[in-house]
């Protein structure tokens, strides 16, 4: 709102100063500023309107040390969170970019799933919360929207040199002008960046190119399947990451500050031209989204790093999981998350292979064996003697390493 207001005055009364707002790099510092200050101004009075409303985190018994200290600690602290990207983003961003208004999307309908599933367990006072199948269907909806409008949205385009056909009898003017780089062109694709690839574009629409001919028109089909699997899986990765004090909120700030490059770079045609990168038009405004998700992770953290005056709760949890993966697809970045997003990665397959070994093993022996001591991993060091503020500045670490070797892929191939 901020940046149509300043538009308008710099365009028509010609006041000093106001015309920096045209400027992504300004609108993302101020993004990230405001971001901090909701999160740590106001983030104060929410825990403690939380704390007089009794809600409340109920822990169970898993005999980790220091764990049944945390019953009580203020939980929904995700909404925290929410308003430090939506604000900033309503602000500094241009709403009509389709970029924008997918992340706003996400992050309102992510953010409503986890409150509900936040809201069961508080007030209703059932453990369980929301029934995994209905987070499940929540996911894949949002996936339809994200993945429908990617695939069919016109303005949702990436810049692609043209080829010109090669003909015989024409001037040599014809044939020089063949490697101009005026010869370019917008189109609708399902193109994608594959890390460590010579070329590094990856075409969904080729999966299907080995069963030969006519099996184009299927092409949506398989797109909308990987943008449903990302999607879930990472968000439930950050679900299940956040498990001690700090975890997920700092590996999430580490992730948005990678994804907020990926996107700078993506978005600018000098510098996606130097890298030889996949130039995709109007996604720079996502550098203002990501500001603000950062903004709005490091500020929640002034709360939540050990020992947590409040938990973000899956209102937090589930949102920037999600927020994450539609915000890697928008920049055709999403296979780069494996890399990227190692540790929500490594906590996922932690639980998935203690949940089917033990199954497993009890059908196979009559009883259930572990391969972890607890899942996910942050519980099995837990376990191992280890206090949870030296695993979360080791999983910080290894994250750190994960975004540099993920920034380095852009021109290591």
């Amino acid at each position: 709102m901020l940046y149509y207001l300043f538009s308008y005055l710099s365009k028509n009364y010609s006041i000093p100063g106001v015309g920096v707002f045209q400027y992504i790099t300004f609108r993302m510092a101020m993004a990230v500023i405001t971001s901090l200050l909701i999160t740590t101004v106001y983030g104060r009075r929410l825990i403690d309107y939380l704390r007089f409303k009794q809600v409340g985190e109920t822990v169970r018994n898993l005999g980790l040390e220091g764990q049944m200290q945390k019953s009580g600690t203020p939980t929904m602290g995700g909404i925290i969170i929410l308003l430090g990207i939506l604000i900033p983003t309503l602000l500094f961003a241009k709403l009509e970019n389709v970029y924008v208004i997918l992340m706003i999307i996400t992050t309102v309908w992510l953010g409503a799933i986890g409150f509900l599933d936040d809201y069961i367990k508080v007030f209703k006072k059932n453990k369980e919360g929301l029934a995994g199948r209905f987070k499940i269907i929540g996911q894949v909806g949002l996936s339809l929207i994200v993945g429908w409008t990617m695939y069919f949205n016109s303005n949702i385009i990436i810049r692609q040199e043209v080829v010109l056909p090669v003909k015989d009898d024409a001037p040599v003017e014809f044939h020089m002008k063949r490697n101009a780089p005026v010869y370019t062109q917008d189109v609708r694709s399902t193109k994608t960046t594959m890390p460590f690839y010579k070329n590094n574009e990856f075409d969904y629409a080729k999966v299907l190119k080995f069963l030969g001919k006519g099996y184009e028109q299927y092409a949506l089909v398989v797109f909308l399947f990987f943008v449903i699997l990302i999607i879930t899986f990472i968000s439930n990765g950050a679900n299940i990451t956040d498990g001690i004090d700090g975890l997920a909120t700092g590996t999430s700030a580490i992730i948005g500050i990678t994804l907020a490059i990926l996107a700078y770079v993506s978005g600018n045609t000098v510098i996606a031209d130097y890298l030889n990168i996949m130039y995709i038009p109007n996604s720079g405004e996502l550098v203002i989204f990501a500001g603000a998700f950062v903004g709005a992770c490091v500020g929640f953290l002034w709360y939540n790093s050990y020992p947590a005056q409040v938990f973000m709760g899956d209102t937090g949890s589930l949102a920037i999981g999600g927020i994450i993966a539609v915000f890697a697809i928008m920049i055709r970045k999403e296979l780069m998350l494996p890399l990227l997003c190692g540790v929500f990665l490594v906590e996922n397959f932690s639980v998935i292979i203690q949940v089917s070994w033990f199954k497993y093993t009890k059908k196979k022996f009559g009883e259930g064996r572990r391969v972890f001591l607890m899942a996910p991993l942050h519980h099995h060091y837990q376990k191992k003697g280890f206090h949870e503020a030296k695993i979360v500045t080791r999983f910080w670490i290894i994250c750190i390493l994960l975004a540099i070797v993920t920034v380095i892929t852009l021109k290591l191939r």
